[in-house]
């Protein structure tokens, strides 16, 4: 296992080949999927030969940069993944003129069973305190759906605020209406206050 980072309570790692059932198992949630693409399950053929080559590809190009497979400390149980690429990786993003070359792209998919532990704001702190205190990234910055209060939540805590609002296309969300693609952007350029 290739850690990258660890928490309090979480390991953070590469991917691996052999990742794609935990991929397929947590793309299977419609819940988890909700704010992603509506609700629909992610095909394992996309997962097998579109995600998880992808993903992989991050660490041949980017040494410190890419998707981490997170597993809980205590269980070691596979809960999901963070990412955190430079944001112009993201073509939607770069085509709504939403980022610029010197930002990283933080986020978080995890299983609907860790929800509500605070792991997605552990592991996004963990991240921005490395990307500003090691990797000298001079920008971080997220994005969620207007609706999806919870990741939000998890941004403004991690020390990200608010940008601006924006609206994706109809292309990488289909089976969204036009309200439900309205988005907002955080950023940041200085690491999140430590907690006493």
């Amino acid at each position: 296992m290739s850690i990258f980072l660890e928490t309090a309570r979480l390991i953070l790692r590469q991917f691996a080949p052999a990742d794609v059932e935990n991929l397929m198992s947590l793309d299977s949630d419609h819940q988890v999927m909700r704010f992603i693409n509506g609700g629909t399950p992610t095909p394992t053929e996309v997962i097998q030969n579109q995600f998880l080559p992808k993903i992989l590809s991050y660490y041949a190009k980017y040494p410190h940069f890419g998707f981490w497979a997170v597993h809980e400390k205590v269980s070691q149980e596979f809960i999901g993944w963070f990412h955190f690429y430079p944001a112009i990786e993201n073509p939607f993003a770069v085509e709504l003129n939403l980022v610029t070359p010197e930002e990283i792209a933080l986020g978080y998919r995890l299983r609907r069973i860790v929800w509500g532990k605070g792991y997605a704001t552990e592991g996004s702190k963990a991240l921005i305190h490395k990307g500003f205190t090691e990797l000298q990234v001079p920008r971080v910055v997220g994005w969620a759906l207007a609706e999806n209060l919870a990741s939000i939540r998890v941004m403004q805590k991690a020390g990200l605020q608010f940008e601006r609002a924006f609206a994706f296309t109809e292309q990488p969300l289909p089976n969204l209406t036009t309200a439900q693609r309205q988005a907002v952007k955080y950023g940041s350029d200085r690491p999140p206050a430590v907690s006493q």
